[in-house]
């Protein structure tokens, strides 16, 4: 938004996009509609399209925003230091305890099969998204494998544990199976394990 929120207008847009990004968790975008949206947080539609004047679409990329923040949150601080078996050990932990409590209800599931595809300007928060989040796993690669071969490039390497988390996470959502992801991240980060751990 461009224009500047009393701090009570941004609690109430902030209160009205997480409801939103439940209720897409829970129904999917295409089911869920301005009035469901409406009814979960008690606005009216003069109030709703106050702070969202360009209305669903706006809604839309302002829950891709929040969503894809809370991704990236969810692995902090680990995230932000990859540079130890330790860390990696922690940052895998921390990413199964978040997807496991989340279960079906994961805004990475809901970012990548509904939000990304409802508009090229929340496809960009997608792919931005997963841009930030190979970066860190990319330098985290580099700073382990520092004097040593990791067994291929540090970014080949970053997408192959991004793919194990996101194939993990859409098996989890549909089986309900968290197993699924704890072995697809284990044999992703068996070849950064260093030799004497």
């Amino acid at each position: 938004m461009s224009r500047t929120l009393t701090a009570k207008g941004a609690a109430t847009r902030q209160r009205i996009v997480i409801a939103a990004a439940l209720l897409i968790r829970d129904k999917g975008a295409s089911e869920t509609s301005l009035d469901d949206i409406r009814a979960a947080t008690s606005t009216s539609k003069s109030q709703l399209f106050h702070y969202f004047p360009g209305g669903r679409s706006e809604i839309l990329v302002a829950v891709a925003e929040h969503e894809a923040a809370q991704v990236i949150q969810a692995q902090q601080p680990f995230l932000g230091d990859l540079s130890t078996w330790r860390s990696w050990q922690q940052w895998r932990e921390a990413v199964l305890a978040h997807y496991t409590e989340l279960g079906e209800r994961c805004p990475l599931g809901a970012l990548t099969s509904e939000l990304g595809r409802s508009s090229p300007e929340a496809r960009a928060i997608v792919t931005l998204l997963y841009d930030t989040w190979e970066a860190a796993l990319t330098g985290g690669v580099q700073a382990l494998t520092a004097g040593r071969s990791p067994g291929a490039d540090a970014s080949a390497r970053a997408r192959a544990i991004l793919a194990a988390v996101q194939g993990g996470v859409v098996m989890l959502g549909a089986t309900g199976r968290v197993g699924y992801l704890e072995q697809a991240l284990t044999l992703a980060l068996e070849p950064l394990r260093p030799k004497e751990c």
